[in-house]
């Protein structure tokens, strides 16, 4: 009979890292793209002083 490894643990960390730098990007993505509207929308409400 062959031994199998089971990778589970490791497969579903490298999944998650994954998906995790999938929505970094998307987000970096969206910032590039949206960020001085996202600004202004933060000066006229007041909050830029946040970031």
């Amino acid at each position: 009979m062959v031994k199998r490894r089971r990778y589970t643990p490791l497969l579903a960390a490298l999944i998650a890292l994954g998906l995790g730098v999938l929505a970094a990007r998307a987000a970096f993505a969206g910032w590039l793209e949206h960020g001085p509207a996202i600004f202004l929308s933060l000066a006229e409400s007041g909050m830029s002083w946040c970031f």
